[in-house]
């Protein structure tokens, strides 16, 4: 069956840099179109990078663009997200998703916060 499992996550303190992993199991994962999407506090699940099959194409939202970086090693079956100049406002989990079929990891709470 379809697994996603992120890890990564944990309290860091506000301008420092943090690297989320994701490794898919249970399917051919270099066929698949990949993404990273938090949800904070209260808030509604936001899509923060796109990640094409390849990983020569990705697409990120505004909100990080510039700030975090999403990668993927299909030989290693997983997928990435470094994240830099970590915000109070990037509190949230941390999910990576896989667009077909709409699976979802169990997510990895990211706390920013000095």
């Amino acid at each position: 069956q379809v697994q996603l499992v992120e890890s990564g996550g944990g309290l860091v303190q506000p301008g420092t840099s943090l690297t989320l992993s994701c490794v898919a199991s249970g399917f051919p994962f270099s066929q698949y179109d990949m993404s990273w999407w938090r949800q904070s506090p209260g808030g509604e699940r936001e899509e923060l990078a796109y990640i094409g099959t390849s990983g020569t194409t990705i697409n990120y939202a505004d909100s990080v663009k510039g700030r975090f970086t999403a990668s993927r090693d299909n030989a290693k079956k997983t997928v990435y997200l470094q994240m830099h100049s970590l915000k109070s406002e990037d509190t949230a989990v941390y999910y990576c998703h896989r667009y077909t079929g709409d699976y979802w990891g169990q997510g990895t709470q990211v706390t920013v916060s000095s």
